[in-house]
């Protein structure tokens, strides 16, 4: 059940219907007409008596009676006609009823709404606030079998994923055809002269594309003596690169690569 409110504490005055409809009277009638508003407005705009009117004014004559009489007469509504006894006639103001409905309707949505908005934002901390259900978490197997975690162990230099290189290891596992003791020895062979870690190829790489094939040791010596041979002046290696100069021109040849192509240094 809505709460009735019992007052509204301010009464808006629209000053130019006011003046408009008052323009005609007496200051003193005017003065009336405005304690009278004002008495009616703290009763809710419910009926009041002729006789209320008079004491609200602080009537004490007659003249000062008949001046009340007069503005109720004109800006209020008679509920009921006494002629015995006008005194106790009830008088109602039609604006005022409309404007304390308005009111009332308005501060009642506003409450429900406040209600609902609040029981809303209960509802939401409510849920924020409950522990949620735990979920189960299967209990891991083994990431990695004994054979991978014994070649990554033997590796000088761990560079990249462990867990990627483990995914390829298990695909090309049967097809290397060397114990994991000659994968290591091989791999670390390669990479012993890379200074730089960032030359250093990730072990995922160095499985994915079969590096192991390539025997550094016997390859790469014979590639740069024939080189030599044919006027090539070796100046080093840079990452996995053998480099050459030869008529004021640089070169390089990739010592992973199968072909092992000379490549001109733009």
């Amino acid at each position: 059940m809505t709460k009735e409110t019992n007052k509204f504490h301010a009464l808006q005055l629209f000053t130019d219907t006011f003046t408009a409809e008052t323009v005609h009277l007496t200051n003193e009638a005017i003065g009336i007409y405005i304690r009278l508003l004002s008495f009616a407005w703290t009763k809710n705009a419910k009926p009041f008596t002729t006789e209320n009117a008079y004491r609200i004014c602080q009537c004490k004559t007659d003249d000062c009676c008949i001046n009340v009489y007069e503005v109720l007469q004109e800006f209020f509504i008679l509920n009921s006609e006494d002629k015995e006894n006008r005194n106790k006639n009830t008088w109602t103001q039609k604006r005022l009823i409309h404007e304390h409905e308005y009111l009332t309707n308005k501060y009642n949505a506003r409450a429900e709404a406040g209600k609902k908005g609040g029981l809303a934002k209960r509802d939401l901390a409510t849920s924020k606030t409950q522990a949620p259900i735990p979920i189960p978490k299967p209990i891991p197997n083994d990431k990695y079998d004994s054979q991978f975690e014994q070649l990554w162990s033997l590796l000088s230099k761990k560079r990249g994923s462990k867990y990627k290189s483990y995914q390829i290891f298990i695909k090309v596992d049967g097809k290397i055809g060397l114990t994991i003791e000659d994968i290591a020895r091989i791999y670390n062979n390669q990479i012993k002269e890379i200074e730089d870690i960032k030359f250093i190829p990730h072990f995922a790489t160095w499985l994915s594309q079969r590096r192991w094939e390539i025997e550094e040791d016997n390859e790469i010596p014979d590639l740069i003596n024939r080189l030599k041979a044919l006027g090539y002046v070796h100046k080093g290696v840079e990452g996995s690169f053998e480099k050459f100069t030869k008529d004021g021109k640089e070169y390089k040849i990739d010592k992973f690569d199968e072909k092992h192509q000379i490549q001109l240094v733009q």
